[in-house]
C-alpha cells in the first residue's frame, strides 16, 4: 500500500538555540522539517523564543548573510534575500549559525545543528521540545538592559523598580518557561 507523504517528511533537524549574553540562560531546543526555508525559520525562532515581533532580523552563515528584504529599507549590502533559501542550502557543510533579531537591541541567537531526527508523524511546521527560562520582553535594551531591568525588578526601593513594574504591565518571572505556551504560538503560526 502506497503513501503520499515524501520520505524526508519523517525527518527534522533538531536545532539548539541559546541567547547570547543573556543570564539567566535562555535556550530553547526545537525540531523543524528537512525543507525549511529561512523566511519560516525566522518565524519558527521568533515565536519559539517568545519574541513578539516588529523588528527587522538576520540570519548569518559563516560570511553569508540573509534576511528578509523590504522595500524602502536600507539594508547592508552583502545582505542576500532569505526567501525561497532552504535551511540546508545556507548549512551547506557548517553545523551552527547566528540569528540576529532586532538591529536596535541586538539579540543574538546562537543557534546549532544537534542532528537529523527520524519522526513518528509528518512536521508540518516546527515543534519546541525542550527549554529553558523566558524570552527578556521586547524593547528591553538587548541584554545589558534586560540585567538591568532584573536588577530593578527585584529591588524595590531600586528607583526605576515601579516604572518597570508598570511598564511591564505584570509580573515577570525570568525563569518561566512553558513548553505547551511555546507550541501553541508555534501552532498558531502554522
Amino acid at each position: 500500500m502506497g503513501t503520499n507523504s515524501n520520505a524526508s517528511e519523517l525527518y527534522a533537524w533538531q536545532l539548539y538555540v541559546e541567547l547570547e549574553g543573556v543570564r539567566p540562560k535562555v535556550w530553547r531546543r526545537f525540531l523543524v522539517p528537512l525543507d525549511i526555508d529561512l523566511s519560516r525559520l525566522h518565524v519558527a525562532l521568533l515565536w519559539g523564543t517568545g519574541w513578539d515581533g516588529g523588528h527587522i532580523h538576520e540570519f548569518v552563515f559563516g560570511a553569508d548573510h540573509y534576511g528578509a528584504t523590504e522595500p524602502g529599507r536600507e539594508f547592508p549590502d552583502d545582505l542576500q534575500p532569505e526567501e525561497d533559501v532552504l535551511l540546508s542550502q545556507a548549512l551547506g557543510r557548517r553545523k551552527s549559525f547566528k540569528y540576529l533579531y532586532d538591529f536596535g537591541d541586538s539579540w543574538w541567537h546562537s543557534v546549532k545543528v544537534e542532528q537529523i531526527v527520524k519522526l513518528d508523524t509528518p512536521l508540518k511546521f516546527a515543534r519546541c521540545i525542550a527549554g529553558e527560562n523566558a524570552c527578556p520582553p521586547q524593547d528591553v535594551g538587548g541584554a545589558g538592559g534586560y540585567e538591568e531591568f532584573l536588577e530593578a525588578l527585584a529591588d524595590p526601593d531600586h528607583p526605576e523598580h515601579a516604572d518597570l513594574k508598570k511598564w511591564i504591565g505584570a509580573s515577570f518571572d525570568p525563569s518561566a518557561f512553558d513548553i505547551d505556551e511555546v507550541n501553541a504560538r508555534l501552532n498558531a503560526s502554522e
